[in-house]
């Protein structure tokens, strides 16, 4: 019998518009967006879920999108109801929320050729996206990401999934979305917790691909500590284009191991689970920044100057460097984050380490003993730093 071998690509384009008001029936840029797929012969429909921890800030929000659909965007049907669901990582650990959203797909009868929108936090665009790719095996996905770390991050590129059986993302897809659309206005509505957390994907990327953004960073720490809108639009819209230039020129999918755009990551995740998500996920990235790079200086990767400038980024702009978590049961806990995240990328560890500000290399095995140094040192800065204050 002869062998039949077949080899075909898929193409995949997505725009990410930078908007203010984007249901205000003044801005044209999504019925724009929704003009493009007016094809007739058949009905369109689309389903819209929101963030509830959002939705308590906008209480208008359901009124404001139901008029603008029936004002600016006539041949698309809008589901009768609009979902909510709870914010936050929540939204990712209760199976129910899934089935919740799938049973609403059946039953508003959202087809293939029609749309799934989910407005709020990464979280709850996590959840969204991942019922999306599967209901029908795939309904098309836009996405309005409503905190600075969806924006510039998690909510622009490819990613899907929910928490299973104890583990971050554990069920999930690569399903890019069909567009993005960052409403800056919603900024506006974030506690200082969540406009801090952001940013630490920001210094994550800079970190790894630029060390000018880097710079850039440090000189505006104020402007973005103190809320300035205009700064963090630019960091936004900066970090999101690096976040999808990355995504176009190397392995979206991951079908290797090498994972950059997760540096800090792998105990970020861990961290989150051990504190019951009480540490949100950019305050978990900025203590796996510190703590992984402390690791580089250790093995003598990182120099000095360097990590003491990373250091100082990270406080200055309000994130803890340190928590017990970390060294709780001997460290073995955070040992075995490490362990299920080499399961995660496939059995082969690949983890990205700083050589410099600007230029991260990949590492395929970390010494447990080190990492368990890594932390003390972590601990006597944040300790040593806190007298030094107090002082």
């Amino acid at each position: 019998m002869q062998t039949i071998q077949q080899r075909f690509q898929v193409e995949y384009n997505y725009s990410i518009f930078f908007t203010n008001n984007l249901f205000d029936t003044t801005n044209t840029q999504l019925s724009d967006f929704f003009s493009t797929y007016a094809e007739q012969g058949f009905q369109r429909k689309v389903l819209i879920v929101v963030d509830g921890g959002f939705l308590s800030y906008h209480p208008d929000l359901a009124d404001t999108i139901k008029s603008y659909f029936v004002s600016q965007v006539k041949h698309i049907q809008l589901a009768q109801d609009i979902i909510v669901v709870p914010g936050g990582e929540a939204s990712k650990n209760d199976p129910a929320l899934f089935e919740k959203l799938a049973q609403a797909v059946d039953t508003y009868g959202i087809d293939r050729h029609s749309f799934v929108i989910g407005i709020g936090g990464g979280a709850v665009l996590d959840l969204v996206g991942y019922a999306a790719a599967v209901s029908h095996r795939g309904i098309k996905l836009i996405r309005i990401p409503t905190t600075v770390l969806s924006q510039n991050d998690s909510g622009v590129g490819v990613k899907n999934g929910i928490n299973f059986h104890g583990k971050k993302n554990f069920l999930g897809t690569f399903a890019p979305p069909v567009a993005v659309f960052n409403d800056l206005t919603y900024l506006k509505t974030l506690d200082d917790r969540d406009w801090r957390a952001g940013i630490s994907e920001a210094i994550k990327v800079a970190l790894i691909k630029d060390k000018t953004f880097f710079e850039w960073i440090e000189e505006n720490a104020l402007a973005l500590a103190q809320r300035d809108e205009v700064t963090m639009s630019y960091l936004i819209h900066r970090c999101a284009e690096m976040h999808t230039e990355h995504i176009g020129s190397g392995d979206p999918f991951e079908f290797g191991s090498s994972r950059p755009l997760d540096f800090g990551h792998w105990a970020a995740h861990k961290l989150e689970y051990l504190t019951d998500f009480e540490v949100r996920h950019g305050e978990a990235v900025a203590i796996g920044i510190a703590l992984d790079c402390v690791y580089a200086n250790k093995i003598g990767m990182l120099s000095d100057a360097d990590l003491e400038r990373i250091y100082n980024i990270l406080v200055k702009l309000g994130f803890e460097l340190y928590h017990a978590k970390l060294a709780e049961n001997d460290k073995i806990n955070l040992r075995n984050g490490l362990q299920e995240f080499r399961e995660h990328l496939g059995g082969r560890l690949t983890i990205m380490l700083l050589e410099k500000i600007g230029k991260g290399v990949e590492v395929h095995e970390m010494d447990a003993d080190i990492i368990a140094e890594s932390v003390d040192i972590l601990e006597r800065y944040i300790s040593e730093r806190k007298v030094l204050t107090e002082g």
